[in-house]
């Protein structure tokens, strides 16, 4: 998304002539060469300078300080550099600004909060810009925040009502046919019943656009049939922004083949706090790389560490990339699609919830499909009843949030949930909470009270529930498990996340983690993934890595070897290093995991989980993934 300064600059050059009344007080004709200087720097991709220049005159100017401060800080964050731009947009006094500036400085934060990943403050502040108040110029900005904002909360319908909205504030073929494309591809997601109990009649804009998306999801094999169907639409809408030239490219453009990339681009950190995480990423990459030896396609590596993400884009592309893998870090991922039309597919390695655009993939070892395939596992094992456990942490109630939605998805029961404090190994007080062991020892007192004499006493659990739903670290779940069975729990199933392992194992410490159940990436064991990128073949590379990234590589793995079945993967789904790979609406890429064990301190493995019902699927796989699809390598 580029910004405009044209906007403020001539208005605040009118403003500032017109506060000229008196003949000794001449127009500071050298401001507006400053200004001037500001806005040819930001023409040539230069808007540290801009910014600099901005922040001088706001510094010099009293009369116009916050107005120049806005501009330096819109300036600003056309680097990337959100922190600094957000210091700029602090010093304004919005009080003292005109309902006017006061939206554009809304709208500013919103920007801002958008490029970090904050799509509900964003929102907040959206809710404080009055549009009436903007020009066509920061209207156009307006929509296109309050779309992507909408799209990152989930709420495809809201964003598709802000495109509506922005359409009139589109000027060129490209931007128009981006927009509407954005249209459907929200409306998309929602499910066929939305769109025909919302749908309203013609010539209503939003009408149509909710008639296509039903078309168009209903899939339909047979030409003759679609056909029919579009041809009807174009009669009932005919002056609908769709019925152009737009839906004549777009819908071939639909039916078209993915076409394998010759040429890749990978943008990962090399410094900051997840240079190690990359790097690892990258050995998984090189590792596939040298092992498909006869048909390798040109890599070239991009530094993301403090460059801004959408010049890196251009540059990658200039060089010839046909497919960019990365970024990793999620800011970075919504800075890119917020700010850039992507013209050739990006298979981003994190997972950003709620956000849908064309061209971008998302891949990552996301704990959504941990929390599914475990919950589908326990189900498949007849159980209906559960407690969850997990961390008091901002990450375990996330967590526990999805192992709640996925349970409550195969149709059991949460009837609690349990949070411990990572720190502490004696969990005696939260098990007793859980398993409603203090009520035993209530109304043992009561009793005991009331008879006035010992009683032989044992305290009993709840059993109302048939299994615990764990995220625990090995350290953690070491200490855990054995207090669980100590306290009249050693016949409750527990069933854990891939967090409980580390990937290696301890055999003498795991003894203390018998008869839980988990989820994995097939990487990790042998009976799943074999060949010359399997764990044991690989150790030299990641053995000096800390545990928790060691599955890292395997994404690294799959990140290249991905690359041919990308368009593919609706109809064919690719058995990988992290799991059975398919791809769903929003073009996240999820993962089929395998079900292990702990048996005598070793986590032994079961099987496939049936994505379905949980059952695990005991099937042997070729050694060398890459070639399980060949009719997809290369074809289009």
């Amino acid at each position: 998304m580029k910004y405009s300064t044209a906007l403020w600059f001539f208005p605040l050059l009118a403003l500032i002539t017109a506060c000229s009344t008196t003949p000794d007080k001449q127009p500071d004709y050298a401001q507006f060469d400053k200004a001037r200087e500001a806005q040819r720097f930001l023409e040539q991709g230069q808007p540290e300078q801009a910014a600099r220049l901005y922040q001088n005159l706001a510094n010099s100017q009293l009369g116009y300080q916050n107005q120049y401060r806005l501009l330096a800080a819109e300036a600003i964050m056309q680097s990337g550099d959100n922190a600094k731009a957000k210091r700029y947009l602090d010093k304004i006094n919005s009080a003292k600004l005109s309902p006017t500036l006061r939206s554009q400085l809304n709208l500013l934060y919103a920007q801002l909060n958008l490029n970090i990943g904050n799509a509900e403050r964003a929102l907040d502040r959206l809710m404080l810009v009055v549009s009436g108040q903007l020009n066509n110029s920061k209207q156009r900005h307006y929509y296109q925040a309050l779309a992507f904002a909408h799209s990152l909360t989930g709420n495809p319908l809201a964003a598709a009502k802000a495109r509506i909205k922005l359409h009139p504030y589109l000027n060129t073929d490209s931007s128009l046919s981006s927009n509407n494309q954005a249209i459907l591809e929200a409306l998309m997601l929602l499910p066929r019943q939305t769109l025909i109990l919302n749908q309203q009649p013609a010539p209503d804009i939003l009408g149509g656009w909710m008639a296509i998306a039903n078309i168009l999801k209903q899939k339909t094999t047979r030409v003759g049939a679609f056909n029919q169907q579009f041809s009807a639409w174009q009669k009932q809408f005919p002056n609908h922004p769709a019925n152009t030239d737009f839906l004549n490219d777009f819908l071939p453009a639909q039916q078209q083949a993915y076409q394998a990339p010759k040429s890749i681009a990978v943008f990962l950190p090399k410094s900051g706090a997840f240079a190690q995480a990359a790097q690892i990423i990258k050995d998984g990459i090189m590792a596939a790389y040298h092992q498909n030896s006869a048909q390798q396609v040109p890599l070239r590596f991009y530094d993301s560490s403090a460059a801004n993400i959408v010049s890196l884009y251009d540059q990658a592309v200039n060089h010839g990339a046909e497919l960019i893998i990365g970024p990793l870090i999620k800011s970075k991922i919504v800075e890119l699609a917020k700010n850039k039309e992507l013209g050739i597919p990006v298979l981003a390695l994190n997972h950003i919830e709620n956000l849908s655009i064309t061209n971008l993939y998302q891949f990552g070892l996301s704990p959504l499909d941990d929390a599914r395939q475990i919950a589908a596992k326990a189900a498949a094992d007849g159980h209906h009843k559960a407690l969850i456990m997990a961390p008091e942490t901002r990450y375990g109630k996330r967590i526990a949030e999805y192992l709640s939605a996925a349970w409550e998805q195969t149709g059991g029961t949460v009837l609690g949930q349990q949070f411990y404090d990572p720190k502490q190994h004696d969990f005696v007080a939260p098990i007793n909470n859980m398993l409603n062991l203090d009520h035993s020892k209530q109304r043992y007192q009561r009793l005991r009270k009331v008879l006035n004499r010992r009683i032989e006493f044992t305290p009993r659990r709840r059993h109302d529930v048939d299994i615990i739903l764990l995220s625990a670290t090995p350290t953690v779940a070491r200490s855990l498990n054995p207090q669980l069975h100590f306290y009249q729990a050693l016949d409750l199933p527990v069933y854990a996340t891939s967090k409980i392992y580390n990937g290696v194992g301890n055999r003498g410490k795991d003894i203390d983690l018998n008869k839980i159940a988990f989820s994995d990436i097939p990487w990790l064991f042998s009976e799943a993934y074999q060949g010359e990128l399997s764990l044991q073949n690989l150790q030299q590379q990641w053995r000096n890595y800390p545990r928790k990234h060691i599955r890292l590589m395997a994404l690294g793995i799959d990140a290249y070897q991905l690359n041919p079945y990308l368009g593919a993967l609706v109809e064919k789904p690719f058995q990988g290093a992290t799991g059975i790979l398919s791809v769903n609406a929003e073009n996240r890429i999820t993962r089929q995991l395998v079900s292990a064990v702990f048996k005598e301190g070793h986590p032994t493995f079961q099987g496939y989980i049936n994505s379905t019902d949980g059952a695990t699927l005991n099937a042997e796989y070729d050694e060398n993934p890459l070639d399980q699809y060949p009719e997809y390598y290369g074809a289009e």
